[in-house]
């Protein structure tokens, strides 16, 4: 029988109600949007075969790692560069299946990857070595079709402007800055989900 993620212990646990509650509102806000995108794409399109269960919980977790990250902007007051929120985020939940003992860690795992692969489209090892990127030297790109989704329907929610959501173009653009293969990517995805 398959494990299912209680991804609110998790918020919980690093954002407690009673601190920062700036960051909790915006780390909820930010991902329940996601989320609820990720599931709308799996149930649009039934031939991804995607896990719903597991889109949604491992998009409430993707960017948990905000909170150890500094981004005045956002609210967070960590010490690391914001680049490292996805793999500070899957850092946070082995922590967190270490301390509650927790053994059963298959779907947790997944969920930590798809917290380490959804920046831009994700991010190669070449583009860490050849910029310098305070990221472990590996491939960090989604591989899994729930990966994918999660970091497609990521894109078009920003949050800073949590009232609202990108449209393809606005989306596309923000990727710009990260380089042309990204962007490429990206509407392939589109191609595929739609949104």
């Amino acid at each position: 029988m398959k494990v299912m993620i209680d991804y609110q212990k998790i918020i919980d646990n690093y954002f407690p109600a009673d601190e920062n509650r700036k960051l909790r509102d915006i780390l909820l806000l930010h991902s329940k949007a996601v989320a609820d995108m990720a599931v709308e794409i799996c149930r649009r399109h039934p031939e991804l075969n995607a896990d719903e269960d597991f889109v949604y919980a491992a998009a409430m977790l993707h960017d948990i790692g905000i909170v150890r990250c500094d981004a005045d902007g956002i609210a967070c007051y960590g010490t690391e560069p914001y680049i490292c929120h996805g793999t500070l985020g899957a850092k946070m939940i082995e922590e967190y299946l270490d301390a509650e003992g927790i053994t059963e860690r298959e779907e947790y795992m997944k969920a930590a990857r798809v917290c380490a692969r959804h920046t831009g489209t994700g991010i190669t090892v070449e583009a860490i070595r050849a910029q310098h990127l305070p990221l472990p030297e590996e491939d960090l790109q989604p591989e899994t079709m729930e990966e994918k989704v999660i970091c497609y329907a990521d894109k078009f929610f920003s949050k800073t402007k949590l009232d609202r959501k990108k449209s393809f173009e606005q989306a596309e653009h923000s990727l710009k800055k990260f380089g042309e293969e990204g962007v490429a990517i990206f509407r392939q995805w589109h191609e595929r989900f739609g949104c």
